[in-house]
């Protein structure tokens, strides 16, 4: 599965307006990632962009997208890592905008890779503060909120990471609907999710 069919198909769900988000995967010493500013349905393979983990640009082109140093450092500090989802996937991203994350109300959550889906602090897009927010958040994790901004996803492969980010945009519009209906979760307990955890393993979901 290629960089531009996932952003493409993001795109055609809603979880990537007006160019916002970015898709991208490691590659030998750097990453490939897609450009800033160009809408996803005129993507070709020539606007992709490889970059190192510093930046450097590899073969003149396109600029990167303004938050490859969001994906530079996830894949620096987390070599399990083979791909990353930034989306702005609207049900998440308006949890993201109370700065809140996902309890563990439904066992899925455990999909994230740990007892809860945590939101990253604020920081201005693009910049390394938010990158360095955004792996904090992400420790022990495959998924994080970014506050007042939208989702980051990872995983060993694009279709894992994209996978992933669609799993928390249909958790947060679950959650969002508890408490739009006044309703209180109920939340699984560390023992009951670490079960979850356990029953996972091996089931082919956590590539």
């Amino acid at each position: 599965m290629g960089l531009i069919a996932c952003a493409q198909r993001l795109d055609a769900l809603g979880f990537m307006p007006g160019k916002s988000g970015n898709v991208s995967l490691r590659v030998e010493g750097g990453l490939r990632i897609t450009p800033a500013g160009l809408a996803y349905a005129a993507l070709t393979e020539a606007d992709l962009v490889e970059i190192g983990l510093d930046g450097a640009i590899r073969a003149k082109g396109r600029a990167p997208s303004s938050e490859w140093r969001l994906h530079a450092a996830i894949y620096a500090a987390r070599p399990d890592v083979g791909a990353v989802v930034h989306t702005h996937s609207p049900r998440a991203t308006a949890l993201s905008c109370a700065r809140r994350g996902l309890p563990p109300f439904h066992y899925m959550i455990a999909l994230a890779g740990g007892h809860d889906i945590a939101c990253a602090p604020y920081a201005t897009f693009g910049t390394e503060a938010l990158a360095t927010s955004a792996v904090a958040a992400l420790a022990g994790r495959r998924a994080c909120l970014l506050a007042n901004h939208g989702v980051v996803a990872t995983g060993s492969t694009l279709a894992a990471a994209e996978a992933l980010a669609r799993e928390v945009e249909n958790l947060a519009g679950e959650y969002l609907d508890m408490l739009a209906a006044g309703l209180t979760p109920v939340l699984l307990t560390p023992d009951e999710m670490a079960a979850v955890a356990r029953q996972f393993e091996g089931y082919g979901r956590l590539a």
